[in-house]
């Protein structure tokens, strides 16, 4: 037969079943100590693994870089489109607009429309963008007409880009053929 007498730790329950009793003062304090031991001994022991880590100089990984690729295609098309305005701006572009094609056409999101003074400035402004969205990683599908031609056609794919000389502009008068098109910026 086995002694059914409660240890100290325990005591009977109506259910029959032992409980646990609630722990004194002196003993709440005790492991209140103990954790408190175990709290200082983890922290002395991640300091010497950070010195040892230090000491050791364990190479971490080198960040990679993102490739010109990469960075390319996270840019949308209008802030391709805001970096071809600052680019023409840069090289003197005269009278550039930013039109919002996209309810007009399936050709392009939007349109760039600026004017060079002369065909040098044609060509620069050209050059121009084209190598500041290169440097993001954004090269033109294709570039008709040149500075001789008076009027150069970049095309970004979402963003077309259309550089005239200031007589070709007037004739052709792109804004008004696409005069339903959203202004999104016009620099003059």
């Amino acid at each position: 037969m086995t002694d059914s007498t409660p240890t100290p730790e325990t005591m009977p329950s109506p259910d029959g079943l032992p409980r646990r009793r609630k722990p004194s003062a002196a003993a709440a304090a005790k492991a209140a100590l103990a954790e408190a031991a175990l709290n200082e001994a983890a922290a002395a022991l991640e300091a010497e693994v950070e010195e040892n880590a230090v000491e050791d100089q364990v190479p971490t990984e080198p960040e990679i870089e993102e490739t010109l690729r990469q960075k390319g295609l996270r840019l949308s098309s209008l802030e391709i489109a805001h970096k071809i305005v600052d680019a023409a701006e840069d090289k003197k572009a005269a009278d550039i607009v930013l039109l919002e094609v996209t309810e007009l056409t399936s050709m392009a999101d939007y349109f760039v429309i600026c004017t060079g003074g002369s065909e040098r400035q044609l060509g620069a402004i050209g050059d121009g963008i084209s190598e500041k969205l290169r440097e993001d990683g954004v090269k033109p599908i294709g570039r008709e007409g040149g500075s001789n031609s008076h009027w150069t056609l970049l095309d970004f794919g979402a963003v077309i880009v259309h550089i005239f000389a200031p007589e070709e502009r007037d004739f052709y008068q792109l804004e008004r053929h696409w005069s339903k098109a959203k202004v999104i910026v016009r620099v003059q």
